[in-house]
């Protein structure tokens, strides 16, 4: 049997992919999350064989929960379901080590043989998105500007795109004013451009923000 630990704040989200997994009879969903924190609070109380989680959940961010879990169990596969398409965080977190990257649109039809690939130690990423980690294991792919954006500076960026404040975004982040304002001033040196309009509307144009 291989169980699972689902992690998403959305309670009805959780439900459903509990209704989509009874189908499956190798896998148990053996404990729920609803937020980072109490993610890495389960793993560390009970051993699992698979983790699904979504990318953006309340308290500590879905990239800094993967980054932290994966340093704590680098042998646990991590699925990440998330309702952001691709082209925002699944190359990220595939570098920050994560066995896959669903969107859970697609979930319906493809958590179950997900799971059962990572379980396995196989990695679980869409045929598009396979072609595109070719082309950047190849130097074929030229990075686009945001790509060239550490995982926090990206994390702002999304933020700032959004319409969060500076305050708010700190808060989110449990980071202080200052330091915001310093990823930003960063940001915008990076993607040579001057305001945080520039920034939403490249952010709108490559689809990084919903």
């Amino acid at each position: 049997m291989i169980k699972v630990l689902v992690a998403d704040d959305h309670p009805v989200v959780r439900e459903g992919l509990k209704q989509i997994l009874a189908e499956a009879q190798d896998i148990e969903v053996a404990a729920e999350a609803e937020d980072g924190h109490k993610l890495l609070e389960k793993v560390r109380e009970q051993g699992f064989d698979v983790v699904v989680m979504d990318i953006t959940m309340p308290g500590l961010m879905g990239l800094d929960a993967l980054k932290q879990l994966k340093s704590e169990h680098p042998q646990l596969p991590i699925l990440i379901l998330s309702i952001h398409p691709e082209e925002q965080y699944a190359l990220r977190v595939l570098r920050a080590g994560a066995a896959g990257y669903l969107t859970k649109a697609s979930a319906p039809d493809s958590l179950i043989g997900a799971i059962r690939k990572v379980y396995r130690g196989g990695n679980y990423v869409s045929p598009a998105l396979a072609e595109r980690l070719a082309d950047e294991l190849r130097g074929d792919i030229t990075k686009m500007p945001h790509e060239t954006l550490s995982d926090r500076e990206y994390q702002v960026m999304c933020l700032i795109a959004s319409g969060k404040t500076v305050t708010e975004i700190a808060d989110q982040l449990a980071l202080s004013v200052k330091t915001v304002s310093t990823y930003r001033s960063r940001i915008l040196e990076k993607m040579r451009m001057k305001t945080n309009a520039e920034l939403t509307h490249y952010a709108i144009e490559h689809k990084l923000v919903d």
